[in-house]
């Protein structure tokens, strides 16, 4: 799968599938990566991607499926492994990477600008910056 790192999207995300391709590709980049690989060693990933795929379709399509609160696992991760601004911009950077190399188009457009805002108010109800 290497080779989808290096070669843009030439479609845009249109359907589930797309958002889990984007959502197993970022953490296939993140998991390893020296700044943030840290907070995600201990996941449960068969549960953690359909988790989060499903967190994203709602963000994307609207879909109601999705059952979680991402702030409160956040919080409680900031509890036991801090997190700092330069983490969540990590994380943006990866995601920016990881839709551009697969997508293009105005979803793709909107899932980095849903990622930035989100991250913002991630950043500031977890950390308080």
């Amino acid at each position: 799968m290497s080779h989808l790192w290096s070669m843009p999207g030439t479609r845009d995300i249109a359907t589930p599938q797309d958002v889990r391709t984007l959502i197993e590709a970022f953490y296939a980049r993140a998991r390893p990566d020296a700044l943030i690989g840290h907070f995600f060693t201990t996941l449960d990933w068969d549960h953690h991607i359909p988790l989060i795929a499903s967190f994203w379709e709602m963000v994307l399509f609207g879909d109601r499926h999705y059952q979680g609160d991402p702030m409160t696992a956040h919080v409680h991760l900031h509890q036991r492994i801090p997190m700092e601004p330069d983490h969540f911009e990590r994380w943006l950077s990866l995601f920016d990477h990881t839709v551009d190399s697969l997508f293009t188009g105005p979803k793709a457009d909107e899932a980095k600008q849903r990622a930035r805002t989100i991250a913002g108010v991630m950043a500031h109800r977890v950390t308080g910056r």
